[in-house]
């Protein structure tokens, strides 16, 4: 598991954050080609105090939960803040390490955007039902780039007030405590490959009673998504019945 900064971590220091991103790529692709691997050269040395741990699952062909689970696991014998995080983003937050930490002193596990409230039937944090209706801006919070890097945004996605708690995250970016994690026993489910894992995982933290939240961190994300495709598809009917909704 590869050290992004190099230096010893002094007495003192806060918890390392650990990084958990799968990609199709290989390990040097990855640092070639992805926009998270080309946005992590600019920390190595900053923040400084901080270490900052990557764990990559690359030439990854399998579906999301398990990997994450996979580093939910190894983290029980060495504890971090983990960080679960698409391969297409660019971090574009010089003190986001600062950020993640101060999140997580108001919340479980925060994310960059979310909804305050839960529907049944609800096919993504956004929308309030299968006719991909947005819902209200009144219930939305946080904010997110879209685009191929920064200043060159398509869109910046300004959804309401960040640090908000809310039921629902976008799952572009979880970050969590491992031993939180480890505690309440939350995991994802690995029904859930690439679509509605982060609803099922947020709808499980609700239920062990975890605090969820959107913080500010300046992030571009170059995927809108993909709904309703075959795979959005069969995963919603999978999600539904597993909630009898």
């Amino acid at each position: 598991m590869p050290d992004l900064q190099s230096s010893m971590q002094p007495a003192g220091a806060v918890l390392q954050i650990r990084l958990v991103c799968a990609t199709r790529l290989s390990s040097d692709e990855f640092f070639k080609q992805a926009p998270l691997g080309r946005s992590l050269r600019h920390y190595r040395t900053f923040p400084q105090h901080q270490r900052i741990e990557l764990r990559l699952f690359s030439d990854n062909r399998e579906g999301l939960p398990e990997l994450y689970n996979r580093a939910i696991d190894e983290a029980a014998r060495d504890p971090a803040v983990l960080v679960f995080l698409h391969d297409d983003v660019h971090l574009s937050d010089f003190y986001w390490a600062t950020r993640v930490h101060e999140g997580l002193r108001a919340f479980d596990i925060i994310g960059l955007a979310g909804n305050r409230r839960r529907l049944p039937a609800q096919p993504s944090w956004i929308h309030v039902n299968a006719s991909m209706e947005r819902d209200d801006f009144a219930n939305l919070s946080g904010v997110l780039g879209h685009g191929t890097g920064f200043p060159e945004l398509t869109e910046l996605s300004v959804y309401g007030v960040p640090g908000q708690e809310v039921k629902l995250l976008d799952g572009v970016l979880f970050a969590v405590h491992s031993e939180v994690l480890q505690r309440s026993g939350v995991r994802f489910d690995p029904r859930f490959r690439f679509n509605f894992y982060d609803m099922d995982f947020c709808r499980q933290a609700e239920r062990a009673g975890l605090r969820m939240g959107t913080w500010g961190i300046s992030l571009v994300h170059e995927s809108a998504g993909a709904f309703r495709s075959a795979d959005w598809s069969s995963a919603y009917d999978s999600y539904l019945n597993k909630y009898g909704e």
